[in-house]
């Protein structure tokens, strides 16, 4: 594990990789190993002999403690070696390649939809021919604190050859087959490099050296995909000029989407960077139909980091790495980029992009995988106007104000710096005359610019670039802050720049800016309206997409227009115009926004805003950013940076950036982290920044009143006096920045030069004020009405008062008042103005929220007799304070809050004393109630006196409520009380009691029943308007190793109300799958597959219901991920069905929707385990239905950046209880039964200690951290509960990461005592202490007590024996009578003529039916916990946040006081079953040929054939050789034994040996059942040639041929397309299969007859051929080899024996002739 040290900035982050398998690599004989890189850590898997398809199962967890942007650019690299060893580096077959950041980015990263993906391996690049269908089976997931990271090892039958390019691990629209490209960098040249000596170096050099040379040595490095480039390095230059050209070998498109430029001073000690840059491909690219490849520039690059002044030790060095924003222009380089795809066929490849124009000047060399090009010597430079035509711009700032000034630095003189780029560096650095020198080539363009404007000012011959206001002295506003007396003269800067003219690009990103901000504000308002619970948010939201369907086409279409004169401006804005035409269809979208969509639309605006913001960042921008300084006394103290383009000047409003020509409030900061959370200063400058030649408009933006002095270099106007009101009335959940808690909080207000603090609150995090500050005589400059559209912004600072030192920062917010003017009215519907929440922010996170109004009443000329006057409560008497008035403070109403005391829990040790005497002190509004006392908190730490209660005058509107505050106190000796803990509860909504029907809802007000008959199950109310039919399931039926059932569900659902009656009908399918439509049993075909035997019930245990579950479910989630966007109506509704008994389904998972009915998912079995992927608790809203669980705190917040100090550390115990509001009212009615002492919480269950016995059920472990040197671990369980520990370390799992327990326990507990329940995992060490993997923990209480009786869960099915038996010792009637009594029903009721039985269902199993839908009954119906399995996370004290694994489990409850249950489940994991597969080798055709025979020359092989099962690679099995095979053919009637352990649920063969000689004990691996074949040509002296193979998966594997012929190579590349069977169902089977030669063309079959054991196999017609093997020589021989000279030879004495016949007839039929015989 690799563990990086932390600085700030810092977070844990984990990677965690599990190779499951490879598929189809190159090389069929092979030993291949997985490495996984990230970064410079690496880890290996295990190596697999002979085989190309190697199955591995192992993952690997990387730890590191880095920044998320260096996270992000870590290359995650895999790569697949061939015969790695200790003596030898192995083969690379091929890697895979993407960056962390694109793992991040995927959907799902953290959750419980990680699936396993496949990666396309990819060989070499220097062979962009070679084939790349390889894949490696990989999981890969990525965490950091606080987020879910889950790994799952799906089974090997989950990822078939079919899914290879369906399930490939690439980003959305990058398609699954890639090509390979070279990406050209070409680096021109650089500018604006900062000092990097300072003036006493610089002598030092010069008196030794004699010459003053620039000391820095600049050389570019590009880091991109896991290549490194450089240029060469420019010795002692400080605008160096390289015309280089990098170039990278890579797929397109590639997966690692950023490309790293960084400027680097060589070195001899160590290299530093002088400024980096991120590309992101994405920006300059477009994938649509008219899209281009990544392009870019020529165009110069802008680098930040660093301040320019040189230091040993730079504090900021990390900003020049690219880590953070950059405080200060470091320098720019002038670069281009492009793009050639590589293609094989072709010779010669063009290049896109502008490069292509250069290639016949270049010439190149190879420097490893990267190769640099370089300028020939006869290259020119690149023209000046390739870059854009230079303009000169003209940058204006004017400070208006400079407030919030820190007192530390308020005793010095201070003045601001304004830069962009390096100008105002060359005017404090050169002189003048050298500056034009330097950039003659500038000066010149610029002169003919001004020499051809005609709008160019008269009046610009004088005017010189002043970057720095004068310094000036601090004047002091209060004790803790300053400001500078600016008030009629403003000090102004100018600056003269000269940049490439790219404005038209920075316009295009203005527009969509101005869209994106347009949208973000009105999506901000539609929130708003619906968190205050206004009316009609989609009228709102319908508003924003209608305004910008409204900009998308006419300011997209105007900007265009006005492009189509400035190639190739035109092109980029046609592209963005269809992007958003793509993006955006908002007639459909308006059309379907209705008060039930408003949050689903709100969540596709937002991602259309998020794609706005991506498109709007412009990557080519030439003019830098600017940067304000703060300086006292030359020191450098705080800045902040503008972009450019938000200031840049536009004749059209909608291309002006947004802060161009307006006052804008900025505040200066230090740094970062919480030293830069302090404001050093607060200002209001007016920015402009525009062509010179449009200088005359560069104070139209200014308020009306500023003229230009140019004799002070200032403006000046007239001031405006206001008096501010600021009513301060409450905060709620602020930051905890006392050991104890608490905080002691009170706020300072800022605007303009004045300040004000309320009153300081002692330990509370919810204060109430209510306190009206009021600043006298506020003085503004500028225009009336300007003043009243766009006002100052308010700063509100929150701070902590400690007795010693000074105050603490804890957070700060911003507002704007409602302006009156004095001719104005005061009233409706502006004033008064109300109270409204500001949200506290405190670094990057929330600090909390403020309630506060705020208004600015202008002073006429009558003085403050025109003011309305302050109205304020006379019956409070504070002094001097101020109460906020009767007309702004909230309406209040008198309300009665009852508090539940159950109890406390898990208390911790308080100043290294325990807590023995708790009291919970409970407070609202000023009022409140404290708890009986605990006398022994050991004892009991239950409450006495459960329910209490107190009335508080509370605000009318809900959502103005002030916190409730709960303290936890102990009482200890003389009087003392020590604060133990406390806790805010922020909402009281949900504790609001409403009786909307008084009748119905008082809790014994209706006479209500509940009947149940064989036909119909009735809940009677008053009124008679819904039926529920339930149908009642079928017996079941198990096929295919399986459960299965009919449907179960709602067939019908009609709204039920307190007021109507719900008759749910109990009806029966039965259906008959075996028989057809006359009753007559179905007869199988000749030719058919013989039917699958249904399983018997006994032999079926709890893993089949188990293994079932897990089926189904994930049957279910595929089928809804598939088909997720598809609508019908206005809901989606789906119902699975499975094939089975009862059904007839036109597929094996069909979606049915519904419209208009409920939505529900009825996919029940029978036999069905509801499997949770999550906890329980988020199933049952934590199980706090009415008894509720408030964390306690205490100790100091942590900050976001200190993951030291989270909460879970502040955590010191629990208060269990309930809350209960209501308004007090006289005719609230009560019941005759009410208890008056316990308020609203009747019917609850008393407290006292109670007897449990809990047992727990374990199942298996998944995805563990590994904990063992070897990346394994050996876990077991320990279970504590109280004082009892049970440590199962006998039973540890040996070298498991996801061991399979199977372990129940049985564990007697006494509520309260003994509530919480800790599962640990640990593993198991030799030597040593074990160490603790993780741990989870369960409040057993709250589920004990919970109505949704999750102490045993519901069962789908009733039944007294077999291993579905019902566990819980009440059965369904007694449930279902417990249930009805405490929710006063009167019932249940089973008749007629009492207990009715049919067709084997009781009574039992009509009360299960209704159990299973009792959050149907009105009122008093909820959910009942299901019969389940939860998986729970793991965690790890010392790793907060992050996984370290997941448990399966379930818990049952039973009181002592009952009936005693049954015996626990046995749960014991299945024993593997011994098989035995016989393999019998008859006969192999068409084998190559490899040896060649010494005296004739022929063609031979000796055939032998080798197999194995996988994982049993020492077990192999050889034939004996089939000799001289001239023909391909062999014959060996062989047969193969393999005995082995085989699971059948898992589709598994277990295997248990050692790892090494060393090991200690055996590891059981589970590895897929497949059969590897291969073929050999033996040799006497050399090694035997490897011919081919096969590898057979048992269980789905193609079935054989029935001849030779028939059997080709399609049989193994096309699987999907084959009938495939399994040898564990089918038992035996006969055929031809090919084998896999080196060269696919090549091919050659055997015949394969596995066979059970027990059975012998049939010997096939071919068998005895053997006997003709002579005259297939013969033939082979005389047909084959020598046919023409056998013809000859046969002519030959043909001709011969004609001859001799001739010759023998001749004398005696010439003697016949002659005697005439």
């Amino acid at each position: 594990f690799c563990t990086m040290k932390r600085s700030k900035h810092r977070g844990h982050k984990e990677d965690r990789n599990g190779v499951i398998e490879a598929r189809q690599l190159v090389g069929l004989n092979m030993d291949p190993m997985v490495c996984v890189e990230i970064g410079e850590d690496k880890k290996y898997t295990s190596m697999k002999e002979s085989t190309n398809c190697p199955y591995y199962n192992e993952y690997f967890v990387f730890d590191f403690h880095v920044p998320p942007d260096v996270m992000f650019d870590k290359i995650l690299k895999l790569s697949v070696i061939h015969s790695k060893n200790l003596l030898r580096s192995g083969t690379l077959v091929g890697t895979f390649k993407l960056d962390v950041g694109t793992i991040y980015s995927q959907p799902g990263r953290g959750s419980t939809q990680n699936q396993t993906t496949l990666l396309q391996i990819n060989t070499d690049n220097t062979d962009i021919s070679a084939s790349i269908c390889r894949f490696l089976s990989q999981n890969i997931s990525f965490s950091t604190n606080g987020s879910v990271c889950r790994l799952s090892c799906l089974p090997s039958k989950c990822i078939t050859s079919s899914l290879c390019f369906s399930n490939l691990l690439i980003p959305e629209g990058v398609p699954a087959e890639r090509q390979w490209a070279r990406y050209y960098l070409k680096i021109y040249r650089a500018e604006g490099l900062p000092r990097m000596n300072t003036s006493i170096m610089a002598n030092v050099k010069k008196a030794f050296i004699g010459e003053n040379k620039d000391l820095v040595d600049p050389y570019v490095q590009v880091l991109f995909a896991g290549q490194k480039g450089k240029t060469s390095v420019q010795k002692s230059c400080y605008e160096p000029i390289w015309n280089e050209q990098i170039v990278f070998t890579e797929m397109f498109p590639p997966l690692c989407k950023r490309m790293k430029i960084q400027i680097r001073d060589s070195d001899k000690v160590n290299d530093v960077a002088i400024g980096t840059h991120f590309l992101d491909l994405r920006k300059i690219a477009n994938d649509g139909d008219k899209g281009f490849l990544p392009t870019l520039g020529p165009a110069w690059v802008n680098m930040y980091g660093s301040t320019r002044t040189y230091t040993l030790m730079d504090e900021y060095q990390e900003l020049n790495e690219g880590l953070g924003e950059g405080v200060s222009f470091r320098a720019r380089l002038l670069i281009s980029l492009g793009v050639e795809i590589l293609d094989p066929s072709s010779p010669e490849s063009c290049i896109t992009g502008p490069l292509g124009l250069l290639r016949h000047f270049l010439c190149w060399r190879s420097v490893t995988s990267v190769k640099i090009w370089s300028y020939a010597h006869t290259c020119s430079f690149i023209s000046q106007t390739a870059t854009g035509k230079v303009e000169e711009f003209f940058l204006f700032g004017s400070f208006l104000e400079a407030t919030m000034i820190d007192r530390k630095i308020g005793d010095k003189p201070i003045n601001f710096e304004v830069t962009i780029g390096i100008f105002h560096y060359l005017l404090i650095f050169f002189l003048n005359i050298f500056l034009f020198s330097k950039f003659s080539f500038v000066v010149e363009e610029t002169e003919l610019i001004h020499n051809s404007s005609d709008e160019e000012m008269d009046d610009d011959g004088d005017l010189t670039s002043v970057a720095t206001t004068p310094p000036m002295k601090p004047v002091i506003t209060d004790r803790n802050y300053f400001h500078l007396p600016y008030f009629e003269r403003k000090p102004c800067i100018y600056i003269k720049s000269w940049w490439q003219d790219q404005k038209r690009r920075l316009y295009n990103a203005n527009i969509i800016d101005n869209l994106a901000d347009k949208l973000e504000d009105g999506l901000n308002d539609v929130q708003e309206i619906i968190k205050t619970e206004k009316a009609y948010p989609e009228r709102r939201l319908r508003g924003v997409l209608e305004e910008l369907s409204h900009g998308c086409r006419y300011d997209i279409l105007r900007f265009i227009w006005r492009s189509k004169f400035s190639f190739p401006f035109y092109s980029l804005s046609v592209n963005i115009h269809t992007f958003l035409n793509k993006m955006l269809d908002s007639k459909a979208m308006r059309s379907q926004v209705k008060r039930s969509t408003v949050r689903d639309k709100i969540k596709l605006a937002q991602n259309f805003l998020s794609k706005l913001r991506f498109l709007a960042d412009e990557p080519q921008h030439s003019v830098p950013d600017v940067f304000i300084w703060m300086i006292s006394n030359g020191k450098r103290i705080a800045y902040a940076r503008v972009p450019s383009k938000d200031i840049l000047y536009s004749s059209i409003d909608e291309e002006r950036g947004k802060e161009c020509g307006k006052v804008k409030t900025i505040f200066l900061r230090k740094g970062f982290g919480p030293a830069g959370w302090t404001v050093q200063s607060k200002i209001e400058i007016y920015l402009w920044l525009g062509l010179s030649r449009q200088r005359k408009d560069y104070l139209s933006g200014l308020p009306n009143g500023f003229e230009e002095n140019k004799l002070s270099k200032g403006p000046g106007m007239l001031k405006q006096i206001f008096q501010l009101r600021v009513h301060m009335y409450q905060a709620r959940s602020l930051f905890a920045a006392d050991s104890t808690g608490l905080s002691d909080p009170f706020a300072r207000v800022f605007f303009s030069t004045q300040s004000q603090v309320t009153e300081v609150l002692a330990e509370t995090l919810c204060p109430t004020w209510d306190q009206l500050l009021v600043f006298e005589n506020v003085e503004l400059f500028g225009e009336a009405n300007e003043l009243r559209d766009d006002p100052p912004i308010i700063v509100i600072e929150l701070y902590d008062q400690d007795t010693v030192g000074k105050a603490d920062f804890m957070g700060r917010t911003f507002a704007k008042p409602v302006v009156k003017m004095a001719d104005e009215h005061y009233g409706p519907p502006r004033f008064p103005p109300q109270l409204e929440y500001y949200q506290i922010y405190r670094g990057n996170g929330t600090a909390g929220e403020m309630l506060a109004a705020f208004e600015l009443l202008q002073i006429g000329p009558n003085g403050k007799a025109d003011l309305p006057p302050i109205d304020g409560p006379t019956d409070i008497d504070r002094g001097p304070l101020l109460p906020v008035p009767l007309g702004i403070r909230p309406v209040l109403s008198k309300y009665r809050i009852e508090v539940l005391f159950w109890g406390l829990r898990d208390l911790k040790r308080v100043n290294l004393a325990q807590v023995d005497r708790p009291r919970v002190d409970i407070e609202c509004a000023g009022k409140g109630v404290q708890s009986a006392l605990i006398p022994n908190y050991k004892k009991n730490p239950n409450f006495s006196t459960l329910v209490k209660w107190f009335e508080v005058d509370l605000p009318e509107n809900e959502l103005l409520h002030p916190p409730l505050n709960i303290r936890v106190v102990d009482c200890r000796a003389f009087g003392r009380y020590t604060l133990v803990g406390s806790v805010a509860v922020t909402s009281l909504r949900k504790f609001i009691y409403r009786a909307t029907d008084k009748q119905a809802n008082n809790w014994s007000a209706a006479t209500e029943s509940l009947r149940l008959t064989s036909h119909h199950l009735c809940f009677l109310t008053q009124g008679s308007d819904a039926v529920i039919k339930v149908e009642v399931k079928k017996k079941n039926s198990f096929k295919k190793g399986r459960v299965c059932s009919t449907f179960t569900g709602l067939k019908e659902f009609c709204g039920v109300s307190p007021t109507t009656r719900a008759v749910a009908l109990c009806t029966k399918k039965q259906k008959d799958d075996d028989k057809d439509g006359k009753g007559k049993k179905k007869k199988r075909k000749k030719g058919d597959e013989p039917e699958e035997e249904e399983l018997d019930e006994s032999m079926l245990d709890w893993w089949s219901k188990y293994f079932a579950s897990i089926e189904t479910l994930t049957e279910v989630r595929n089928a809804v991920a598939s088909r997720a966007s598809r609508r019908v109506g206005d809901y989606i509704h789906y119902l699975y069905r499975t094939r089975c008994d009862g059904w007839k389904c036109r597929t094996d998972n069909e979606l049915v929707f519904l419209k208009g009915t409920t939505c529900f998912c009825a996919y029940f079995l029978a036999f069905h385990t509801q499997v949770y992927p999550k906890e329980l608790e988020s199933e049952f809203d934590n199980f706090e239905d009415w008894l509720h669980s408030f964390n306690l705190f205490r100790g100091k917040g942590g900050d976001d950046d200190d993951q030291n100090a989270t909460d879970e550390d502040r955590i010191v115990g629990k208060f269990k209880g309930s809350l209960c509001m209501y308004k007090v009212s006289d005719d609230l009615s009560r019941d005759v039964s009410f208890d008056s002492t316990m308020g609203m919480f009747q019917n609850i269950p008393h407290n006292d200690p109670i007897n449990v016995l809990v047992r727990i059920y374990v199942i298996r472990a998944t995805d563990l951290h590994p904990a063992d040197i070897n990346g394994k671990a050996d876990p077991y369980i320990t279970i504590k509960l109280g004082k009892t520990e049970i440590k199962d370390k006998e039973n540890y799992i040996s070298k498991q990461l996801n061991p399979l327990f199977g372990k129940s326990f049985d564990v007697e507990a006494t509520f309260p005592m003994d509530s919480t329940l800790t599962v640990s995992i640990y593993d198991w060490d030799l030597v040593g202490t074990d160490d603790l993997i993780g741990e989870t923990k369960l409040d057993l209480e709250n589920r004990f007590y919970s109505k949704h009786r999750a102490t045993c869960g519901v069962t789908c099915n009733y039944a007294i024996h077999g291993y579905n038996v019902w566990r819980d010792p009440m059965k369904p009637t007694q449930i279902l009578a417990k249930l009805c009594k405490d929710g006063k029903l009167d019932g249940p009721h089973y008749g007629p003529g009492g207990r009715v039985k049919v067709e084997n269902r009781t009574d039992e199993h009509l009360a299960l039916t209704v159990l299973k839908h009792w959050e149907e009954i009105p009122r008093v119906g909820c959910k009942l916990v299901p019969e389940h399995v939860e998986t729970r996370p793991l965690l790890h004290p010392d790793k907060p946040g992050i996984e370290q694994g997941r448990i399966e489990m379930w818990v049952d409850m039973f009181p002592k006081d009952m009936t005693a249950p049954g015996p626990a489940l046995d749960i014991s994991p299945r024993k593997p079953k011994k098989f035995e597969l016989r393999v019998i080798i008859w006969n192999t055709d068409e084998v190559v040929l490899e040896d060649d025979d010494i005296f004739t020359g022929e063609k031979s092989s000796d055939i032998f054939v080798r197999g194995w099962l996988k994982g049993q690679q020492e077990d192999k099995q050889d034939t004996d050789v089939h000799y001289h095979s001239i023909t391909g053919e062999g014959n060996f009637n062989w047969r193969f034994v393999y005995p082995f352990d085989y699971l059948m649920a898992e589709e598994k063969i277990v295997i248990s040996k050692k790892e090494s000689m060393f090991a200690w004990d055996e590891t059981e691996y589970k590895i897929p059942a497949r059969l590897n074949l291969q073929v050999w040509d033996a040799d006497h002296f050399s090694a035997d040639d490897f011919l081919g193979a096969i590898e057979l998966d048992l269980n789905r594997f193609p079935r054989g041929a029935k001849t030779a012929k028939q059997c080709t190579i399609q049989m193994v590349t096309e699987e999907t397309e084959m009938p495939v069977v399994s040898i564990f169902k089918q038992k035996r089977i006969k055929g031809w299969w090919p084998f896999v030669a080196r060269n696919e063309d090549d091919e050659f079959e055997l015949t394969v007859n596995p066979s059970e054991p027990g059975r012998l196999a049939c010997r096939p017609d071919t068998s005895l051929q053997w006997l003709l093997t002579p005259f297939k020589a013969i033939k082979h021989l005389v047909c084959t080899q020598n046919k023409w000279l056998a013809i000859r030879i046969v002519a030959a004495l043909l001709l011969l024996a004609t001859l001799a016949l001739f010759l023998y007839s001749m004398p005696g039929y010439a003697v016949k002739k002659v005697l005439g015989a």
